[in-house]
């Protein structure tokens, strides 16, 4: 009858319906942008803790892991509030003092130029050491 009459978005005879095709493209796209922008931002913990120590680092990647297996959301929200709290690095400092300690006892008296320090000289064999006095305790 009149088919120059109809809409543009009606499909034709010939079976082509170009509306659908544009919305299926449109669609695949979509899903892929909302899918990476999913990636993105449940990979924020992980991304925010790469500048961290390593065993935090290695927390909130599991926590992640775990969260988005589980589609438990605490295991995120515990990764991302781990991921910005900035723990303190107690390791270096006491690795540093436990290597000094270990260079202090490894030195001993007459190396490496260090002069011996004279102790106290024993007492001849004739002669005995004088009595020493109890303290009192009245």
């Amino acid at each position: 009858m009149a088919p120059h009459h109809l809409p543009f978005y009606l499909a034709p005879g010939s079976g082509t319906d170009t509306l659908m095709v544009v919305m299926g493209i449109f669609l695949i796209g979509t899903l892929l942008w909302v899918g990476t922008l999913y990636w993105k931002l449940h990979s924020l913990p992980e991304r925010m803790a790469h500048k961290s120590q390593k065993l935090q680092f290695e927390f909130v990647a599991v926590l992640g892991l775990i969260s988005l297996f589980t589609h438990m959301h605490i295991f995120w929200i515990a990764g991302l509030l781990l991921a910005l709290v900035d723990i303190p690095d107690f390791g270096t400092p006491l690795r540093s003092i436990a290597d000094s300690v270990e260079k202090i006892a490894d030195a001993t008296p007459g190396q490496e130029g260090e002069p011996v320090e004279a102790g106290p000289e024993p007492a001849p064999a004739g002669m005995q050491e004088p009595a020493k006095k109890e303290p009192s305790h009245v």
